[in-house]
């Protein structure tokens, strides 16, 4: 790609018109590297470093990029000076092979990027989990649910453009986190297969619920506020059903 072009991948349209996506800085670099250890797709990626980082070894292409060329690519205020460019036909091979991944996180028109990318982070975290967005959702290649993801993105299959209509057919057991509904410690929820989540700010329209073929639960709580943010609701759901299922997870960070 030229450079003029990968200036562009900041923006969505043109993701989606040369096929790549920008990953920044040297975490998500090595998250990167090591998902293309496991997934030979990534490995078509190329990486971008400034002379500062010219004695990194890396199994990428990699060219060197002067400070003021990494500033032009970098849509942070403090450029690390390393950076990879990432053709979406990986990131779409990781998607094809999680369809068969039986549980997932149904998020309906997420818009906050910083929770979309906290969200693949806990699914990551736990594993098992695959990530189902509705439409008029938040882009998951966007550089800012990246960088909350902390690498997740390159290990949780996400599935996009899913009508809430749709998860009927593709799951047994699905929960419905609301205000109102029973306890996540009642053993029902520990059958859950699809766990749906509202937007932020307006929830689940009541028309789709109510053609939803769900349960409720909610989180216990004191009620001294009025809702917990998205994220932690969803950190909060996934370790109930791992905490209680055999080979969960649950160890420090």
């Amino acid at each position: 790609m030229k450079f003029e072009e990968i200036k562009k991948l900041h923006q969505k349209k043109y993701r989606e018109e040369y096929g790549h996506f920008l990953v920044e800085g040297e975490h998500l670099v090595l998250e990167l590297e090591k998902a293309a250890r496991h997934h030979p797709a990534w490995q078509a990626s190329q990486l971008f470093i400034t002379e500062a980082h010219q004695h990194r070894k890396s199994s990428f292409e990699t060219t060197v990029l002067s400070d003021k060329q990494m500033a032009q690519l970098s849509d942070t205020e403090s450029p690390q000076g390393i950076m990879a460019l990432v053709p979406v036909a990986a990131w779409e091979a990781l998607q094809h092979e999680g369809r068969e991944k039986s549980k997932a996180v149904y998020l309906y028109e997420v818009q906050d990027p910083g929770n979309l990318g906290s969200i693949l982070r806990t699914l990551a975290w736990f594993g098992g989990f695959r990530c189902v967005l509705s439409t008029n959702s938040v882009d998951p290649l966007n550089s800012k649910v990246i960088r909350a993801s902390m690498g997740a993105i390159f290990h949780v299959p996400i599935t996009q453009d899913i009508g809430m209509e749709e998860l009927e057919g593709q799951f047994q057991h699905i929960a419905c986190m609301e205000m109102s509904g029973a306890s996540l410690k009642t053993a029902d929820f520990l059958q859950s297969d699809c766990l749906v989540f509202g937007n932020e700010a307006r929830g689940i329209p009541s028309e789709l619920r109510a053609c939803l073929p769900a349960t409720s639960f909610s989180i216990p709580g004191g009620g001294a506020i009025e809702s917990l943010n998205l994220a932690a609701a969803v950190a909060m759901s996934i370790y109930e059903l791992a905490r209680n299922s055999c080979g969960g997870r649950t160890g420090s960070p």
